[in-house]
């Protein structure tokens, strides 16, 4: 089988490219050894997951290659759930890879993804809500961060200052 590997990493700045692409692809490999090779890399770097992969840069080129008459991909292979898909965006690709023909493969199932297998249902199920739950979780503690900054040390955290206070 021919593989379109798709990585990505949310920001250019506090995440370096290379290892974040290094160890995706390594998963990646490793689930399709001895089922075909990767072919082809497209990973999206300083885009947010929340993003649809039609908006992606990397992620619409994989799907336009995918699907056009001349297509060498046989298979996508995605690193982790989590950096690629959140929400709904997972059963929106797949119906997608379904109407093209194309296998969608995750380390999570352990090879191509079967949404008439009810474990695989279940557990893709539950990866969207911890995708989910991480976003709103890193939420969370950048908030209760900047709160204890200004109840706990004083700061002010930007803004015009307030009347009278002193910087």
């Amino acid at each position: 089988m021919r593989f379109a590997f798709y990585g990505r990493t949310s920001t250019t700045r506090h995440q370096d490219r290379v290892s974040s692409q290094g160890w995706q692809r390594d998963m990646a490999d490793e689930l399709v050894a001895g089922h075909g090779q990767v072919v082809a890399t497209y990973f999206d770097a300083g885009a947010s997951r929340r993003i649809p992969w039609r908006q992606r840069p990397q992620a619409a080129q994989l799907m336009t290659a995918a699907s056009s008459p001349e297509s060498v991909i046989d298979a996508i292979v995605v690193g982790e759930y989590e950096r690629a898909f959140t929400g709904t965006q997972f059963a929106t690709l797949y119906a997608w890879c379904t109407r093209h023909g194309i296998q969608l493969w995750l380390p999570e199932t352990g090879g191509p993804v079967d949404l008439a297998n009810r474990d695989h249902r279940a557990l893709l199920s539950l990866l969207a809500t911890q995708s989910q739950r991480e976003v709103l979780r890193a939420r969370h503690r950048v908030l209760a961060a900047m709160h204890n900054q200004v109840t706990q040390q004083g700061r002010y955290l930007g803004g015009r200052p307030p009347y009278g206070y002193q910087l």
